[in-house]
């Protein structure tokens, strides 16, 4: 039996990341109930499933040297803090942009073509014949895509809204003329997407600045017909006004991958919904990429608990 050298804290690793950290790392399961004693043990944390890493979790662990986290947003892991006490922080940047890019595209076109609905309807006693007149769709192939949040994975969304024949609206706090040109895209206010686009998608991180992105003003901007779809993280969107929007006919559907909360109470009004998909989080969720996000995640680790710069620092 290989001793162990290093024990780290993580939220129910799966066995095959397990594996790719190796015989000479512990595990001590990352929960509210954790003891101290078993945290003051620990050199570092893995953050798999979005556990909350906040200064106070910190402070009980006084010999962490690296927090690594599986997945790109970091908004459960207080950077700040770490930074303030000399603990670097890694994620899994670029491999991921184009699982989430086809997730985006796969809920805009089974929210736009009733694939929800009529998957429900194709298995149930009511459908005994063709009848070419029900579940009309939206048109995907030349309608106008807003993207809010034109980074990697707004680019790679763009890039298959090529193929639709769509036309490339999108709004960042900063305007890339480059990918304007590589694109075909059009740099527009934040207003002018939402009124424009028949189609948006939030392709954002989960800042101070979207958090409650899209509220009950953006859904009145927004056209009747419009479809919403949310990449990003459940907080950009004001669940209650969602709910509302959809309610009542402000907007005519939408797709979510996120939620807020997440997951939603299983009596939610979201729930019940006939025009909204939800998936569960599952923007990344393709083998190649989580193998990948996981490659990463052990890169970062065994960096930090040697000392040495991590491959993928969050600054």
């Amino acid at each position: 039996m290989v001793q162990s050298r290093f024990t780290i804290l993580g939220d129910n690793l799966p066995p095959q990341l397990v594996e790719m950290l190796g015989s000479d790392i512990e595990i001590v399961n990352w929960t509210e109930a954790t003891p101290d004693a078993e945290l003051a043990r620990c050199v570092a944390a893995v953050a798999y499933g979005h556990p909350r890493c906040d200064g106070p979790l910190m402070d009980r662990m006084p010999n962490l040297k690296v927090v690594s986290n599986h997945g790109v947003g970091v908004d459960h892991i207080d950077v700040a803090a770490a930074t303030t006490r000399g603990v670097p922080v890694g994620n899994t940047p670029g491999c991921l942009d184009a699982a989430t890019a086809d997730m985006t595209m796969a809920l805009l076109l089974a929210v736009a073509r009733n694939v929800r609905i009529g998957d429900a309807y194709a298995r149930s006693p009511q459908f005994t014949e063709y009848d070419p007149s029900i579940l009309i769709g939206r048109e995907v192939s030349g309608s106008t895509l807003g993207i809010v949040g034109m980074g990697r994975i707004g680019k790679q969304v763009a890039k298959r809204a090529r193929g639709f024949d769509m036309e490339i609206l999108y709004h960042n706090r900063n305007r890339d003329e480059a990918g304007e040109r590589e694109l075909g895209a059009r740099y527009v206010s934040f207003h002018e997407l939402l009124g424009e686009s028949d189609f948006v998608t939030l392709n954002c991180p989960l800042s101070d600045e979207t958090r409650g992105l899209i509220g009950r003003e953006q859904f009145e901007r927004m056209k009747l017909s419009a479809i919403l779809i949310n990449m990003a993280r459940g907080p950009v969107v004001q669940t209650e006004a969602l709910v509302e929007a959809l309610t009542t006919g402000r907007i005519a559907a939408a797709g979510l991958d996120v939620t807020d909360p997440e997951p939603l109470p299983r009596d939610h009004p979201l729930l019940k919904l006939e025009n909204v998909i939800i998936a569960p989080h599952l923007g990344s969720a393709s083998d190649r990429t989580r193998r990948r996000m996981m490659e990463m995640t052990v890169d970062n680790l065994r960096a930090g608990l040697e000392g040495r710069e991590l491959p993928w620092r969050v600054h």
